[in-house]
């Protein structure tokens, strides 16, 4: 008798639930559990993105890394490493990304939905991929440098 939607909630103190994600949009990343919904909105505050999404990429490690692809507004340019400064702020050392992918538009449905499944695909296995490793940035849980 249960009803599966693919949505993962989250109940609050008061019996009310909250939308946290769907369930095969969430990033497991070395132990967390990592909305992609939520790492989307805080890279959509930055003034030269016009969308962007979440999605899991794999590691050497035995779980996924986060790889944000994003599309910027109309006519400006944006830099991968002002983006990740931007976000240091913003989330959590285990949400930041690990890499960022630019794209003119992205990938969307008939319904202006982000495909996903063809991000996924693609990974990390294009160019132009921003590596915050190669790029010299460590985040750990108390630092980033």
């Amino acid at each position: 008798g249960w009803f599966h939607t693919g949505d993962t909630l989250r109940k609050e103190s008061d019996g009310s639930y909250l939308f946290v994600d769907r369930t095969k949009d969430c990033i497991r990343r070395r132990g967390e559990n990592i909305s992609s919904v939520e790492v989307e909105e805080q890279v959509m505050t930055h003034p030269a993105v016009a969308n962007a999404a979440a999605v899991a990429a794999r590691s050497e490690l035995a779980e996924d890394e986060v790889l944000v692809v994003v599309e910027p507004k109309s006519g400006q340019t944006l830099d991968p490493a002002e983006l990740f400064e931007h976000l240091l702020a913003l989330l959590p050392h285990f949400m930041l990304p690990r890499y960022i992918r630019l794209m003119d538009s992205l990938p969307y449905t008939e319904t202006h939905k982000v495909q996903k499944t063809r991000l996924r695909a693609d990974g990390i296995d294009v160019n132009g991929v921003w590596d915050r490793e190669a790029a010299g940035y460590q985040v750990k849980r108390d630092t980033i440098s």
